[in-house]
């Protein structure tokens, strides 16, 4: 018998803390008469972003009669649209450019000169984008999804009215309604994002030169990875962020690392700093700043100014309150563990609910509440759902870090495994980095995995299926890992758990 089959029977559940909510007060009445004939849709999905199109999908495929209404005109949310997507294309394309500038000569390429052609560029992100939009449309018309371009709001827990697009107005009634309209920028109080000096992600990713200087505002995902993509293309970048630490749910360690690793990127940070005012002065932007426990102000100069303080849930001039859904005191829609509403026969899902604002999140709830209305179970581990940071190196997570492992007062074992010791790593001299596994002490049960590395985004998985099976750190290390490869370094982070690594 392998001793990882024992240490996962010994495994305790001593560490679930998924976002489910009391059902005690929710009704859930679920239909299963549904009718092919009828001009009323089984499902219908208000928004067309990763959530509300995967949601539509799954639906259909499920013989339902799914409706999915969306107000951009493109599908894909703000993910695809102006979020996820575009900023990989630039984030690519700005590594290849920093690459060309710093890296190839020691690779033995050699040129005269290299260059920033940023419509080139732009031109590539929209391409991709493009691109994917025309394909979420094409598996609408495999799936037979009905797709209504406009702004949907309630009439009622069973009809929704859409301003369509192009002007008209067309009420969509179904037995189920799936909210799933996404989040919106966060801004700051007093401050007014124009999108051309003071600007938020969206009009980060349309820049029409590279600023000179820039400033952003919150060291969390999303203005680390603007910052990279605009440092990397000349802008001095310096990130202000209200807290003691950049990206705060990370891991300490790796996070110190990160750091470093983004301040000899010549990222400045000016940290426990509040941002009192932003304002326009001439062709740029004056920060006026002061100490988070109070203190002399200071002032910071800018020519752009990337508004990155987190998101809100997008449900405004949706008529939640015409039909009496719940929400808290942040705008969330309170669901139950179906992501039903306390509405009857209305549900929500992704970001306008309790949990990480991310799209493969948002996916995941998509396929699950529509399984569930299908009176089928789904289900979403929010334990296991992974974060990334996708700068260079990038940051990937999953399960506990050990501020929280040590918070709930599990012994434990760290083992840990540099890529400096890769043999792929060293072979393409990109070597800056980390493995670092938390297991259970006594049963060697995995709780938390975190990578720094290029490409960590993509190694992350292992370790996601890894804890989402209970897997002990030995069975990872026992598990055979082709050479050479970065996968590697996982292999020998879980070796260095319950034994010893075998390449430091």
């Amino acid at each position: 018998m392998a001793i990882g089959s024992l240490a996962r029977r010994k495994a305790t559940t001593i560490l679930s803390s998924r976002y489910l909510y009391s059902t005690s007060k929710y009704s859930f009445s679920l239909s299963r008469n549904y009718s092919s004939g009828s001009d009323e849709n089984d499902v219908v999905v208000i928004g067309g972003g990763p959530g509300g199109y995967v949601a539509a999908i799954k639906a259909a495929q499920l013989g339902l009669k799914t409706t999915c209404i969306e107000k951009r005109g493109t599908l894909g949310g703000t993910c695809l649209n102006v979020g996820c997507i575009p900023s990989k294309a630039l984030l690519h394309s700005s590594h290849m450019y920093h690459e060309a500038q710093h890296s190839f000569a020691s690779h033995g390429v050699k040129f005269s000169s290299v260059e920033v052609d940023l419509p080139a560029m732009m031109g590539q992100k929209d391409k991709a984008v493009a691109n994917l939009t025309r394909g979420i449309e094409g598996l609408f018309k495999k799936n037979k999804v009905n797709y209504v371009k406009g702004y949907g709001k309630f009439l009622s827990p069973s009809e929704v009215s859409v301003d369509t697009v192009e002007g008209g107005n067309t009420v969509v009634k179904g037995k189920n309604i799936i909210i799933a309209t996404g989040s919106d920028v966060k801004s700051l109080p007093g401050l007014t994002i124009d999108e051309k000096r003071i600007v938020s992600s969206t009009g980060a990713l349309a820049l029409t030169e590279v600023p000179k200087k820039l400033v952003v505002i919150g060291a969390g995902y999303i203005g680390l990875e603007m910052g990279s993509v605009w440092g990397r293309l000349g802008s001095e970048v310096t990130v202000v962020e209200f807290g003691p630490d950049i990206v705060p749910s990370m891991d300490g360690e790796v996070r110190k690392q990160f750091q470093r690793s983004l301040e000899k990127q010549k990222m400045k940070f000016i940290l426990k700093t509040k941002v009192v005012s932003v304002e326009t002065v001439g062709d740029g932007v004056k920060l006026t700043l002061e100490p988070a426990a109070g203190g002399d102000q200071t002032t910071l100069e800018a020519d752009v100014v990337l508004v990155s303080a987190g998101r809100i849930p997008f449900t405004s001039g949706l008529g939640l309150d015409k039909i009496g859904v719940e929400t808290d005191k942040a705008g969330r829609i309170l669901v139950n563990e179906r992501f039903a509403t306390n509405v009857p026969g209305v549900h929500a899902i992704g970001d306008v609910i309790p949990g990480p604002m991310l799209a493969h999140k948002a996916e995941e709830d998509g396929v699950a509440c529509v399984e569930f209305i299908a009176g089928k179970e789904g289900h979403v581990d929010y334990d296991l759902v992974p974060g990334v940071v996708y700068t260079h190196p990038e940051v990937a997570s999953v399960g506990k870090t050990e501020e929280q492992v040590k918070a709930l007062g599990v012994d434990y074992r760290v083992g840990k495994f540099p890529f400096l010791a890769n043999s792929r790593a060293k072979a393409i001299d990109d070597a800056e980095g980390i493995v670092k596994v938390l297991a259970e002490k006594e049963t060697d049960k995995i709780l938390g995995v975190h990578i720094m590395s290029p490409n960590a985004g993509e190694l992350i998985h292992e370790a996601v299926l890894a804890l989402h099976y209970g897997a002990s750190s030995e069975d990872i290390a026992r598990t055979c890992h082709a050479h050479p490869t970065m996968s590697e370094a996982l292999k020998e982070a879980a070796m260095a758990t319950y034994d010893k690594p075998i390449h430091i």
